[in-house]
C-alpha cells in the first residue's frame, strides 16, 4: 500500500474503529493511505460469520467517489453486478408496469444517474483485502470504555481490551459508542418493514425469481410494498413494508421466530394479491421484523476531540438508498478533516467534521421521511409518481 506522510494530528496516535460494516472498513482505509494508525474492531466471530444481506448501489457523488479517492475503483469495477441496477415495477397483480432490466443499455461509470450495485459480502470482503493485515480484530464486541487521561480504554465482550487515543463509531444504528458522544434518542418513522431471506429462489419460488429477474423489484399497492433483490450468491432478499403503529412487533401478538405464523399473516395482509408473492413469502424460512427509525434532523451535540460517530450511530434514517453511500462519505469528510493541516487541533478538525456530516443528513433525513408513505403505504398516485420519477431518469 502507498502511503503518504502522517499529518501532524494524527502523529503517533491510535485510532480505534468500532464496526467493520462499509463506512468503518472505508474509514479505516482512507486514514491507512495518510499513514494513520488504525484498528477497526468488529463483533463478527471471523470474516465469514454470516450472510452480508442484499445488495447496495453506489452512487456517482458519494459511494463511488469514494472508491475513487480509496483507490479502490478498478476492484469494485471487477466485482459490481452487471444489471442489477436496473429496477422492475410491477402492481400487485404482477403485472410490469416498468422494466429497465429489458433496455440493455451499457453500464457507464461517467454517468451521474448510473448506480451499480454490489454484493454487501464482496463490497466487505474489496474493503478488508485494501487494508493492512491484522487491522480488523474480530470476535471484538464492544461493551464499554472509560477515558484515562487524553486515551480511550475500550472493553470488549470477549474479556480483551484496548487503548486508543481517537474512537470512531461505525457501529450501526444501535451504537453503543453513540452513547459517549450524545444522548439525542431515534424517533419511529410509522413504518415496519418484514425482511426476508431465500437461499435459493430459483428453485423455491421460480417464477418470482424469474419476475425479479436480477433487478431491484418493486411491487406496489394500496397501503403496502414488496421490494426484492437478488444477493450476490443467487439468493434473494425481500422487504414487505407498510405503515404501523409504534412498537406493532412487540403488540400484534406474531411470534417472527415462527416463519409459518409470518407466512400466514403476510399471505392475510397481501390478500387479493397476485399469489406469485405468497410464493415468495413461502419460500423464506427466517423473517426480521425491522421498525423504520431515524435520528432528529435538527440533532447536535457539543463535539469531542476524540470520539465521533459515522454513518447511521450517527446519522440513522429510513432507506432511501443512501444509507452506505451517507457512510462512505462521511469516511472521507473525517479523513480529509483530519489530516488536511487545515485545523489547528482535533476538536475544531472533528466539529468540522460533525458539522458537514449532520447538515448533509438533515437535507437526506427530510427525503428519506417525505418519502415513507410513497414506500410503505402507497396510493395509486404515488405509483404513478414513482413510474414518472423513473421514466425521467432515463
Amino acid at each position: 500500500m502507498t502511503t503518504l506522510k502522517t499529518i501532524d494530528l494524527l502523529q503517533n496516535k491510535e485510532i480505534a474503529i468500532v464496526g467493520g460494516g462499509p463506512g468503518g472498513l472505508t474509514l479505516a482505509r482512507l486514514l491507512q493511505l495518510k499513514g494513520a494508525s488504525v484498528k477497526v474492531y468488529e463483533r463478527d466471530f471471523d470474516q465469514t460469520a454470516r450472510v452480508q444481506g442484499a445488495i447496495v448501489d453506489l452512487h456517482f457523488d458519494s459511494g463511488l467517489k469514494v472508491m475513487e479517492a480509496a483507490g479502490l475503483m478498478d476492484t469494485f469495477k471487477a466485482n459490481y453486478m452487471q444489471g442489477a441496477d436496473k429496477y422492475r415495477m410491477v402492481d400487485k397483480d404482477a403485472n410490469i408496469c416498468l422494466d429497465e432490466s429489458s433496455q440493455g443499455a451499457a453500464d457507464d461509470f461517467g454517468n451521474e444517474n448510473f448506480r451499480p450495485e454490489i454484493d454487501r459480502g464482496a463490497l466487505r470482503d474489496l474493503l478488508i483485502d485494501a487494508l493492512l493485515p491484522g487491522t480488523v480484530v474480530w470476535d471484538s464486541q464492544f461493551a464499554e470504555m472509560k477515558q484515562i487521561n487524553n486515551s480511550w480504554e475500550l472493553q470488549f465482550k470477549n474479556g480483551t481490551t484496548a487503548t486508543a487515543d481517537i474512537v470512531i463509531g461505525a457501529d450501526g444504528h444501535r451504537s453503543n459508542i453513540r452513547t459517549y458522544v450524545t444522548n439525542i434518542q431515534a424517533l419511529y418513522s410509522g413504518a415496519t418493514i418484514i425482511q426476508g431471506e431465500v437461499e435459493h429462489p430459483e428453485k423455491d419460488c421460480a417464477e418470482m425469481y424469474a419476475l425479479v429477474n436480477n433487478a431491484n423489484l418493486i411491487a406496489m399497492g394500496a397501503g403496502k410494498t414488496i421490494a426484492a433483490q437478488p444477493r450476490g450468491d443467487g439468493g434473494l432478499t425481500f422487504y414487505a413494508a407498510s405503515l404501523y403503529p409504534e412498537n406493532w412487533i412487540r403488540t400484534s401478538g406474531i411470534n417472527f421466530n415462527d416463519s409459518k405464523a409470518v407466512y400466514a399473516y403476510l399471505v392475510q395482509c397481501y390478500e387479493g394479491w397476485n399469489p406469485i408473492f405468497f410464493t415468495l413469502f413461502k419460500a423464506c424460512t427466517q423473517f426480521t421484523p425491522r421498525p423504520l427509525n431515524y435520528f432528529p434532523l435538527n440533532q447536535n451535540w457539543n463535539t469531542k476531540e476524540n470520539v465521533t460517530l459515522i454513518g447511521d450511530a450517527a446519522h440513522l434514517m429510513p432507506p432511501s438508498g443512501e444509507g452506505v453511500n451517507t457512510a462512505m462519505l462521511d469516511a472521507l469528510d473525517l479523513t480529509e478533516c483530519l489530516t488536511s493541516g487545515e485545523f489547528k487541533d482535533l476538536q475544531t478538525a472533528v466539529a468540522a467534521y460533525e458539522n458537514r456530516m449532520l447538515a448533509r443528513a438533515m437535507i437526506l433525513g427530510q427525503e428519506a421521511l417525505d418519502g415513507i408513505k410513497d414506500f410503505a403505504a402507497p396510493s395509486d398516485e404515488s405509483f404513478k409518481k414513482l413510474l414518472q420519477q423513473f421514466n425521467q431518469t432515463d
